[in-house]
């Protein structure tokens, strides 16, 4: 059964040097995954912070089929 998802904008403001993620929009089924979703599409804290410091925001519906994970992802290069 193909089901929809819901569009999450999640962002940190405890790494903010170079070499961070600062956001990303993630497909996932609730906000709690979403949470836990890393802006890499890998666990690597050094570039994130832990999942309590996540601020998810809905922002929309996925298309039907549209997988969890990360739509795109803003990172700050040093």
């Amino acid at each position: 059964m193909v089901s929809f998802m819901n569009l999450y904008l999640i962002s940190q403001r405890v790494n903010n040097d170079y070499d961070t993620y600062d956001s990303a929009v993630v497909c996932a089924k609730n906000k709690k995954e979403a949470q836990n979703i890393h802006p890499s599409g890998f666990k690597c804290n050094l570039t994130w912070c832990s999942s309590e410091n996540v601020l998810v925001e809905l922002i929309g519906q996925s298309k039907k089929g549209l997988k969890k994970g990360v739509i795109v992802a803003s990172f700050n290069a040093g």
